[in-house]
């Protein structure tokens, strides 16, 4: 297999990209330090081992195509003991639907049921109850002059939703959320001792939680997804135990997929247009624009920055020979601002035909996708309506982390 090699990337070069993008100038604005990297050719050799992948239309391959694999338990267990593979957090979440392969992937995507148009249809008149609540208590802060809107709303409207739909009791949202933050840490690109310890953490109290609230929902089911997940997955596996981790795990996936990348959407979109008012102006007298705002977003910042796969094969991607369950990093953030995808890629512009990879692709396309478009679109459209002089006050600080995206505040005031 011949290789293409354009300007190869060495190992300092990369390094030293990845020490800027983990500093806080590079948190807040990664995306020039992308744009080096890719000017380096779409397929780069990851410091680590691996490859970083920044074209749009080699991450587009690799999402869709199933010669690319999670990796899984099978392959997290090969890295060997010590690696972040094999910390307990990452071993519990190799067992949740995102890091499975088919064929077992295909039927617990099955089980999951989730949104479809009728269940979303349910859900939107209960979204727009809780976002009219939570603006209305943001207006009562920004009569005082400023407010956060991410601690106020982004951070509570996922998981009043999801909880909602769960049949969480509200009391148990705040450590919810807080476990939510700390877990994501395994998932990320590169994370540090400390952060994976966090991790382990947060997940074992998440293990607790929820496999009582299993236990619970066996002994007095009632008219939720938790209750009938246990009905369908005793009828898939006789040892009830089995069944019982089954839904477990189906639990603990719709909580962190619905939370942390939901909450950074809605920051995100609001945060975007407020630097852009041009925009935000031309949103207050065309509201149905909204939608067309949220796909623009997800392209322009999407709330998670980097996909991993490994390679079922030996294969070629962009040029460069890619071995054997060897692993690539999709740099989502990168390939979203590819010249060869989007013209003028700086330019937030809401008039652009969506094409993004924010929710994934193929096979792994993301259930929730549906459940956070329409939170988005639904907070946007109630922003602008009621908060049409909405302007920032500063710039906000953002989560030391390179894979998912995450604002701390976003401070709001009226003009």
């Amino acid at each position: 297999m011949e290789t293409i090699a354009t300007q190869p990337t060495d190992r300092r070069f990369a390094v030293s990209l990845f020490s800027r993008l983990r500093t806080p100038k590079g948190q807040a604005n990664p995306f020039p330090i992308y744009a080096e990297l890719r000017s380096r050719g779409a397929v780069a050799t990851a410091p680590w081992g691996g490859h970083l992948v920044t074209g749009f239309d080699a991450c587009d391959q690799v999402v869709r195509s199933r010669d690319w694999l999670e990796p899984d338990a099978r392959w997290r267990e090969q890295q060997g003991d010590g690696t972040r593979w094999t910390a307990p957090s990452s071993r519990e979440m190799s067992r949740t639907l995102p890091a499975l392969n088919p064929p077992e992937h295909s039927w617990v995507r099955r089980s999951a049921g989730m949104f479809d148009r009728s269940s979303l249809d349910e859900m939107r008149g209960i979204i727009e109850r809780f976002t009219t609540r939570l603006l209305d208590n943001l207006a009562e802060r920004l009569h005082d002059g400023e407010a956060d809107l991410n601690n106020l709303v982004a951070e509570e409207l996922p998981v009043a939703v999801i909880g909602h739909w769960l049949g969480l009791p509200t009391a148990d949202h705040p450590r919810l959320r807080e476990l939510t933050h700390d877990q994501v840490f395994t998932q990320e690109l590169l994370p540090s001792a400390s952060q994976l310890a966090l991790s382990d953490a947060a997940t074992t109290e998440l293990r607790g939680y929820f496999t009582d609230l299993v236990r619970e929902r066996r002994a007095r089911p009632g008219d939720d997804p938790v209750s009938r997940w246990i009905t369908l997955w005793d009828g898939m596996e006789s040892d009830r135990d089995k069944a019982d981790e089954a839904v477990y795990f189906l639990a603990l996936f719709v909580l962190l997929a619905a939370l942390e990348t939901t909450t950074t959407l809605l920051s995100t979109t609001v945060l975007l247009l407020l630097e852009h008012p041009r925009q935000w102006d031309r949103l207050t007298v065309q509201p149905d624009l909204v939608s067309a705002a949220v796909e623009e977003s997800l392209r322009y910042d999407p709330p998670t920055h980097v996909i991993s796969r490994v390679s079922s094969r030996d294969c070629e991607l962009g040029g460069v020979e890619i071995r054997k369950d060897e692993m690539v990093h999709l740099l989502i953030g990168a390939a979203h601002r590819d010249p060869a995808k989007h013209e003028d890629p700086e330019l937030f512009n809401m008039h652009r035909k969506p094409a993004h990879l924010a929710f994934s692709g193929g096979i792994h396309y993301c259930l929730g996708a549906p459940l956070a478009r329409l939170e988005a679109q639904t907070l946007l459209h109630q922003l602008v309506t009621r908060f049409p002089q909405l302007t920032l006050v500063r710039r906000p600080t953002w989560a030391p982390r390179v894979a998912f995206r995450r604002l701390l505040n976003l401070d709001v005031t009226l003009a």
